[in-house]
């Protein structure tokens, strides 16, 4: 860790008075590590390798060739594809054509979703790949600004406006043959504060924000990621992550570049399942040094290892149980590990290393330093976990609007449980609810001031004046100090859910949607805390529904009756999903899997909504914790429950 620390201080010496670009960034690394591999894919049966300074060639090649498409400096170029090589040297190509990248992640399958994006982010072209071409061809007709969509795979039935990277990639060698000074008076035009990216949050469907960030934002965050973490030349980086999400893009391939490590995608299946089968594939394959991953991957990781281990007989799994209590017991919270008291258990440990994990590590690549997890905060016990068996799974946090990285934990400087070390340089605070700051140890929203902070929400002066204040920046998310370095996040300050793979969303337009629409349905509220699925809280209308049962000739107070007007709340939030009556306005995946129906309202009297009749949400989800636990089991995921029949 010495030799990271000082390559660090050297790295801030040499380029923190500089505010450079991304293309400034590219030029000095490619250059730096050339004949180093940057990325690696398999496309087909094997591995390929490009290198630093082949990147550079390529991302030349395509910017110049966007140059003679038409593109011009500060045009919007929206990006739909798979993680592979191509979506990095696409995002090259369009920053060195003085463009700004709109990347869009793969995840949107509703057609409103991608067209309000392209639309709103005002982009002239598009890039994708083959497999995500459909959706593209399907939004087409609606986006009259677009003049041309580039598609990364020569497909067969390519439309007369679309045109194949290859004779894009064809354009840019002529332009760099016969006038090379025009593609280099472009880039070199480019400036830090400039646009690199417009990343769209989850959102509500009707007003996502497109999160605006620089160039400076993202070198200034690497340089700040290099306070907390770091690697060697040459490692190797398994990225799981969508690229589209600065997470993979800072934490992944600028971060990598500067240390002159690569960076691999795994191969695309031809579904999101298949995708996933690739996943251990890849791992064994590409043998990582560092992962980036999120908790819900991390499960089934341990899921799988701990499969294989029951598979071998009680004898394995009686020792291996014995390593693991033996080891989570020694290395406790990573920053404590050991101690007189358990210094006896350091021989058992190398025993069981060499018997046992050694063999679990060997299905991860044998190379694993550690992996990070990001995205929706990650549990103690599994970093317990994965250090017992000598694979640290580092907790990171950031958001798109800090670029993203605000802390992180690291070989050498980990504390489990917190969320890590705070990069320098940024100042940060935690608030209360009025702005001010609280003692040392007390909860409260995290505020942070920096040359990470985006430069605002485009086309939306009013959240931007609301989400930066006096230049911080107030994540809505909360947590607490307790000295100036660790940073501990607990939850949520502001109404977001957070998926199980660390995605976040705003519920409001659904709540608000479903309640103005319904008369059979009083209150609503939308639950996801990183959970396999979101449910609804909903507070019915009991005359209404008590109504809907007489007209449908059954007594409401029978069991019968009961079931009839449950099914008629179910058929209220059912009109929301694909095929119903109102599908497509809000992302499938958040939709509700489960309803639990409340016996009475949310009133001031209960202290769940407050003087301005709003739904105290925190509130909400501690009063009715238990019917929320509930809701995840089978009983309560079934819409005739006991304590659903009972409440209607």
């Amino acid at each position: 860790m010495t030799l990271i620390h000082t390559f660090n201080t050297h790295f801030l010496q040499q380029i923190m008075a500089d505010r450079i670009t991304i293309i400034d960034f590219v030029e000095k690394y490619t250059r730096e590590f050339s004949s180093h591999v940057f990325l690696r894919e398999k496309p087909a049966d094997k591995w390929e390798e490009t290198t630093f300074e082949q990147t550079r060639e390529e991302a030349h090649l395509l910017g110049a060739g966007l140059m003679a498409l038409g593109i011009e400096k500060g045009d919007k170029v929206a990006l739909l594809s798979e993680g592979r090589n191509l979506w990095v040297l696409g995002e090259l190509g369009i920053l060195y054509a003085g463009a700004v990248n709109v990347p869009l992640s793969i995840k949107l399958e509703e057609s409103n979703d991608l067209l309000f994006r392209i639309r709103h982010s005002d982009s002239k072209y598009v890039m994708t790949s083959g497999q995500q071409l459909g959706k593209i061809r399907a939004v087409l007709p609606d986006c009259p600004d677009v003049k041309k969509v580039i598609v990364f795979d020569n497909v067969p039935d390519m439309k007369e406006n679309e045109i194949y990277i290859g004779d894009v990639r064809g354009m840019g060698r002529q332009v760099l043959a016969k006038d090379p000074e025009s593609f280099e008076k472009r880039y070199k035009s480019v400036g830090p504060d400039d646009f690199a990216n417009i990343s769209y949050t989850s959102g509500t469907t009707a007003d996502p924000k497109g999160i605006l960030l620089t160039h400076r934002n993202y070198t200034a965050n690497v340089e700040q990621a290099h306070s907390v973490i770091g690697v060697d030349v040459d490692d190797v980086m398994l990225i799981i992550l969508p690229l589209d999400h600065c997470f993979a893009h800072v934490a992944g391939f600028y971060t990598m570049m500067s240390y002159g490590g690569s960076i691999a995608t795994v191969p695309t299946g031809k579904n999101a399942i298949a995708t996933l089968r690739n996943i251990p594939i890849a791992i064994r394959e590409v043998r990582p040094m560092v992962m980036l991953s999120v908790p819900a991957l991390a499960r089934n990781f341990r899921k799988t290892i701990e499969t294989a281990i029951k598979a071998k007989g009680p004898k394995v799994q009686k020792l291996y149980d014995f390593a693991l209590n033996n080891a989570i017991k020694y290395n406790k919270e990573y920053y404590n590990a050991g101690g007189f008291k358990d210094c006896w258990r350091k021989p058992l440990m190398w025993i069981f290393d060499k018997l046992i994990f050694k063999a679990v590590r060997e299905n991860f690549g044998g190379r694993m330093k550690f992996f990070v997890g990001g995205g929706a905060l990650l549990d103690i016990e599994l970093q317990r976990y994965f250090n017992a068996v000598g694979m640290p799974m580092f907790q990171g946090y950031g958001l798109s609007e800090a670029t993203p990285i605000i802390c992180a934990n690291s070989p050498g400087h980990a504390v489990f449980g917190s969320s890590g070390r705070v990069v320098k340089p940024m100042d940060i605070k935690i608030c209360d609810s009025e702005g001010n700051e609280v003692p040392a140890g007390e909860r409260g929203e995290i505020v942070i001031r920096g040359e990470n902070v985006m430069a605002g929400y485009w086309k939306n002066p009013v959240s931007t004046a609301e989400t930066i204040v006096d230049g911080w920046l107030h994540t809505g998310d909360m947590g607490y100090m307790k000295d100036p370095e660790y940073l501990w996040v607990v939850g949520r300050f502001k109404s977001l859910l957070i998926s199980s793979d660390g995605e976040k969303y705003s519920p409001e337009g659904f709540e608000d949607n479903l309640t103005d629409s319904s008369k059979y349905i009083e209150q609503v509220v939308l639950h996801n805390n990183q959970d396999p699925y979101t449910i609804v809280l909903i507070v019915p209308n009991k005359d209404a529904l008590k109504e809907w049962a007489k007209s449908q000739g059954k007594d409401p107070a029978t069991e019968e009756g009961k079931k009839v007007m449950l099914d008629k709340i179910q058929a209220e939030v059912d009109a929301y999903k694909k095929g119903g009556e109102k599908g497509g306005m809000f992302p499938e995946r958040w939709l509700p899997a489960a309803i639990a129906v409340l016996p009475e309202p949310f009133t001031e009297q209960n202290h769940l909504v407050n003087s301005t009749m709003k739904i105290v949400r925190g509130k909400v989800e501690k009063f009715y914790d238990d019917r929320i636990r509930y809701a995840y089991t089978p009983e309560g995921k079934a819409l005739h429950n006991p304590r659903n029949m009972e409440s209607v």
